[in-house]
């Protein structure tokens, strides 16, 4: 009988190691399941944030070729960021009031 409680041990420590050992891998270490959902999630958000980039860039690149090649564009930027005006034309300013009742120049 010693024999059989000896041999039930012996299974009972190698089940026990196994268990352990496939707990470990699974939820401990470096890389457990937690962590690679978590960096499943981090890169989802990356390449939100990359195709967002692109866009950007694309349209960026699209203002610098309209820019460079469209005389329309060049006298909208001009206009609306500097202030220019053609030869006969009259500028008017609008000043913008303040929460206190007076104005504040621009």
């Amino acid at each position: 009988m010693s024999e059989r409680v000896d041999r039930i041990g012996f299974r009972g420590l190698v089940v026990a190691l196994w268990v352990g050992t496939a707990y470990y891998l699974v939820f401990g270490g470096v890389y457990s399941v937690f962590d690679m959902q978590e960096l499943g999630t981090q890169r989802n958000a990356a390449n939100v944030r990359i195709d967002s980039l692109i866009a950007r860039t694309d349209s960026l690149i699209h203002r610098g070729d309209s820019l460079t090649t469209m005389p329309a564009a060049i006298e909208r930027v001009a206009r609306e960021k500097f202030g220019l005006i053609r030869d006969g034309e009259l500028l008017v300013r609008f000043r913008t009031p303040s929460p206190d009742g007076e104005t504040l120049d621009d």
